[in-house]
């Protein structure tokens, strides 16, 4: 066992006394004053504006307060949040369009969505301690894949919009060697979704891919046919593939097989939107012969949310799971030969790939996701079909209500449906649907002369008879047809599916005939005692924020606040629909329009969208209004984007989506970007320089006394600045980008903003913009019509106008709660206890880089690359050897390989930083013994970790390091010691071995 360093410092003795106990800021913040003036005594400041001054170039300094109004308590905030709830109209929604009331199992919603073991974990790109939220994310993935009938899914996409545009890409991309020299058209049904349709259009136009919407009533070769003697579709272009809707906008259910045979026979790839709850009773996509399935898992138990949060889902066949965008769950070994499970095939995604990668997503809907698949869980097989028997036989029962009425103004129009009756009327559409929300329920319509009604799992056989009375008094009636018409339908309406005899009302013609979801696990779990246990057992194999600090550099794993998630379940944001009329949404309108102007207020920008629901969709949001801006002024050629060799993979990804052609700016010795290697880069693609992404503070850590100067150059060139809002944590009352060069950022509500990251979403990702660039923030999807969204100024990036606004809430309350002050002290904080651990941390790990006055922002990059030469001790080593001491790493061999990049945030009290330095220098002291010759690299406790309890309490014990170093190497962890479920992961046996459902119960064995 190494001997601890003597360089330990003791913690001192605090008094207990905090700020006033209504100040939330001293509850957020973990450094009470004695702690903060330790810290700062260590680092040789007086105060934190002494320190503050030192750390953050003046240049860029800001001298006023934040305009924002004084701090709440929690209580107060908890008050005014639930006036603005209530100034939401919640009615019943049978609006549908890809959003369905749902009832979330109280057993899931108190033990997943109100549980911090789950919703304040992060990606688990760390998979030994991600056990329990991989096995979540893979039976998302099984259960995806039983229903649609295709053998691989993804762990979730971030809305269904984005998955159809998703799937687009991806069908362009895995034709390209069949087409060659051709150009590829994607072909999308006009029966898709209209939110969809937008999206795909906007996308295929950033990306100069060519997509058409036209109608395959008629067939796939009919379609074709037409659109080429249309002049449509020219004789040189090639159809890549087909996007076809199994059930329509229309609520029509759509016979696809037919369809999908005369594409296959011509070789072109099929991808098919549908419905998880149809599923349960209909012939999935796969067994139709579709390549790909998209969709939405919202209606599997989670809220409405004004739009979202919701996990999408793609699903396909062989041969296309290396072209999945976003991230994929497998099923590998551990080095025990145990089962265990990793994200796997990762050399896809951006944050390896880059420009290349086959997305840009990082953050996507894993607790969303999670949600969905406990449902699944939850229900079972029988009781999913269950629940989908009973919506179609509700909207059968109303379906024949409206046919029996005897008028010639109205009439159910003659399709299968499953669960969306589509009533044709003469001219009226809307006073039928005003008359309907006059008894609290919502329906579509779809135009003057049409109506739609969907029926969900919360519709009752009331809400029917009320509809059916409403539309007979609408058209002027009092009864139903009578028995004397010779059909003999009954005037009750709750009798009157049993006399259907319109043979379009069933679903006899696509009925399912195989199993699904027959794993053990969707079998189980169906009483609550079970389920419980189930998802306890689940998280407890996790490490998240309920356990221990998470020290990922770039990635801010803050405090969410219980009083800040508390509001989103109530029903005043949770039952909300959002194409609901704009009357019944005030509350949502002015809750967003406070936030989004507190947001421009610290970032210094004039305007701000939440339209983008996740930190990837804002960077493409605000890169596709710079390229609008430049075409608005005829200058398309301005299509060069600068990115630094340090960014975030997604910047390079995100400016691949948006058309731009990235360019390479190389990284200074001392970490900042080259100003000669820019200069030359601007010089030589003046002419053509749309912009450049750049982070700040950068991405390794520092505040670059050069950013004016950055952004002057771009300018002066006639291109725009994007500032990657990544680590606006160190930024938020400080600095504003949009003051210092600016003019377009995204922010990451997810990170500085409180919203928890959830194992990997949701995240919120705001776009914020200079006045120029307001005419091109992204537009209401709903509203653009799709034929047109190519053509304006501002498209949609997004499914619902408000993208992500469920969880908006919690931003909201974490800015009210905290004030000016208490942001700006939180960003102070971030900065003092970054510093603190660098200062710490130098005589073992030495710090890469530093800015002025050798001080880092908000992080640090400890330099293991010489340790690595000399001893053969890898970071990879060092995180996983920091799991024994109850860990998780930090960020690995990002931005810079060979590292740790450590990110403490404010919310870290000093007892657990100092927790973390001590497993730090104690690994150190390990490592000393390997470079000293006493242990091998390959027989140290380093190389072996992480330690399972059951490999320690083995009967078999042939290591030079004794059992108790191995698992308790520091006396804190007989306190709080975790356990690993899985030892060390092989990364190489999951990718050669594609395992992405769950695996059989003997595998365990």
């Amino acid at each position: 066992m190494p001997q601890q360093p003597s360089s330990h410092l003791p913690i001192p003795h605090t008094s207990g006394q905090r700020a006033d106990v209504d100040d939330f800021a001293a509850r957020h913040i973990g450094p009470d004053l004695s702690a903060t003036e330790h810290m700062l005594s260590v680092l040789g400041y007086d105060s934190l504006e002494s320190l503050t001054n030192a750390a953050v170039p003046e240049s860029i300094r800001e001298t006023e307060p934040l305009n924002l109004p004084p701090a709440l308590t929690e209580a107060q905030v908890l008050t005014q949040l639930r006036e603005i709830a209530d100034s939401n109209q919640v009615k019943t929604q049978m609006i549908g369009q890809g959003y369905f009331d749902t009832i979330t199992p109280a057993v899931i919603r108190r033990g997943v969505l109100e549980n911090p073991a789950w919703y304040t974990a992060y990606t688990p790109y760390q998979p030994e301690i991600s056990q329990g939220r991989l096995e979540a994310l893979l039976n998302f993935q099984t259960m995806v894949s039983d229903l649609t009938g295709l053998p691989v899914a993804g762990a979730s996409l971030l809305d269904e919009a984005t998955a159809v545009a998703e799937a687009v890409a991806l069908m362009f991309r895995a034709s390209s060697r069949r087409l060659r020299q051709a150009t590829g058209v994607v072909l999308v049904d006009a029966d898709v979704l209209p939110t969809s349709r937008s999206v795909v259009l906007a996308r295929a136009a950033a990306a100069d891919q060519r997509v058409l919407i036209t109608d395959f009533r008629n067939g796939y070769e009919q379609a074709v046919a037409q659109l080429r003697a249309d002049g449509a579709l020219t004789q040189d272009e090639a159809i890549a593939g087909i996007v076809l809707a199994q059930l329509g906008a229309s609520g029509r259910l759509h016979g696809l097989r037919d369809i999908i045979a005369e594409a296959k026979a011509d070789d072109v790839l099929v991808t098919v939107t549908t419905d998880l709850l149809a599923l349960t009773l209909i012939t999935p996509p796969g067994e139709l012969g579709a390549d790909i399935a998209v969709g939405s898992s919202q209606r599997f138990g989670v809220p409405l949310f004004f739009g979202g949060p919701h996990a999408a889902f793609m699903a396909v066949h062989e041969g296309l799971e290396r072209q999945l965008p976003g991230r994929l769950v497998g099923v590998s070994v551990d080095a025990d030969g145990a089962v265990a499970y990793r994200l796997a095939l990762q050399t896809r995604e951006q944050h390896i790939r880059r420009e290349k990668a086959t997305s840009n997503i990082c953050t996507a809907q894993a607790l969303l996701a999670i949600t969905a698949s406990m449902y699944a869980v939850y229900h079972g097989p029988h009781g999913l079909k269950q629940i989908g028997r009973r919506v179609h036989d509700l909207a059968r029962t109303l379906a024949a209500g409206i046919a029996a009425i005897a008028s010639d103004r109205i009439k159910v129009a003659d399709q299968p449906f499953f669960d969306t009756v589509r009533i044709e009327t003469t001219g009226l559409a809307r006073i039928i649907a005003d008359s309907t929300e006059s008894v609290g329920i919502n329906v579509y319509v779809a135009d003057s002369d049409v109506v739609q009604i969907a029926v969900d799992e919360v519709t009752t056989a009331d809400h029917i008879a009320t509809l059916i009375e409403v539309v007979t008094q609408v058209v002027g009636l009092d009864a139903l047809r009578s028995a004397a018409d010779g059909k003999g339908r009954s005037s009750n309406p709750a009798d009157a599916a049993a006399n259907i005899d319109e043979p379009h009302y069933s679903i006899e013609d696509f009925c399912r005939s195989s199993d699904f979801l027959t794993h053990p696990t969707f079998n189980r779990y169906h009483n609550e005692t079970a389920m419980m246990r189930y998802l306890r057992r689940l998280s407890d194999k996790d490490l998240a924020l309920d356990r221990t600090m998470i020290p990922l550099g770039s990635c801010t794993m803050k405090l969410n606040s219980a009083i800040e998630m508390e509001p989103i379940s109530w029903p005043g944001f949770a039952q909300i629909h959002p194409l609901a009329p704009a009357t019944q949404t005030a509350g949502y309108r002015t809750l967003i329009d406070r936030l989004t102007s507190w947001l421009a207020e610290v970032t210094g920008y004039a305007a701000v969208s939440v339209q983008p629901n996740a930190g990837s969709q804002g960077e493409f949001a605000g890169l596709l209004a710079i390229r609008r801006y430049h075409e608005s002024r005829g200058e398309q050629n301005r299509t060069v984007c600068l990115i630094p060799a340090s960014a975030h993979g997604t910047n390079a990804a995100s400016a691949a989506m948006a058309g731009l052609k990235v360019v390479v700016v190389a990284t200074a010795s001392d970490g900042s970007i080259d100003l000669d290697d820019l200069r030359t880069k601007v010089d030589t693609h003046a002419a053509d320089l749309a912009a450049i992404m750049i982070t700040y503070p950068s991405t390794h850590g520092v505040y670059e006394d050069t950013v004016r100067e950055v952004c002057d150059l771009v300018h002066d060139n006639g291109g725009q600045v994007y500032i990657d809002g990544a680590n606006l944590n160190a930024l938020v009352g400080l600095a504003k980008p949009g003051h210092f060069g600016g003019d377009v950022s995204h922010l990451n509500l997810h990170k500085t903003f409180a919203i928890p990251h959830g194992g990997g979403g949701p995240g919120v990702g705001p776009v914020a913009v200079a006045d120029h660039l307001i005419p091109f923030l992204p537009a209401d999807p709903a509203a653009s019509a799709a034929s047109k969204a190519v053509a304006a100024a501002a498209v949609p990036v997004s499914s619902a106008n408000f993208g992500s606004a469920g969880v908006l809430p919690i931003s909201y309350a974490y800015i009210a709660l905290m004030g000016a002050d208490g942001l700006r002290r939180a960003s102070q904080l971030a900065v003092l206890s970054a510093n603190y651990i660098a200062k710490r941390l130098s005589d073992s790990f030495p710090v890469l880089y530093t800015g002025p006055n050798g001080l880092v922002a908000h992080e640090c990059i400890l330099d293991l690359r010489e340790i690595t030469t000399r001893t053969r001790i890898t970071a990879e080593d060092v995180a996983k050897r920091l799991i024994d001491y109850g860990f998780h790493a930090p960020t690995l061999a990002f931005p810079v390989a060979g590292t740790l990049m450590v990110e403490p945030t404010e919310s870290e009290d000093l007892a657990e930083i100092e927790r973390f330095i001590e497993a730090m220098i104690t690994i150190r002291a390990e490592i000393d013994e390997v470079a000293a010759g006493v242990v091998s690299a390959e027989d140290s406790v380093l190389r072996a970790a992480p330690f399972t309890a059951t490999s320690v309490t083995s009967d078999v014990w042939e290591h030079s390091y004794s059992r108790k170093q191995a698992a308790y190497p520091v006396q804190n962890l007989h306190e709080t010691k975790y356990w690993p479920p899985v030892r060390r992961i092989d990364g190489a046996y999951g990718d050669r071995n594609l395992v992405c459902s769950c695996p059989p119960m003997e595998d365990y064995q």
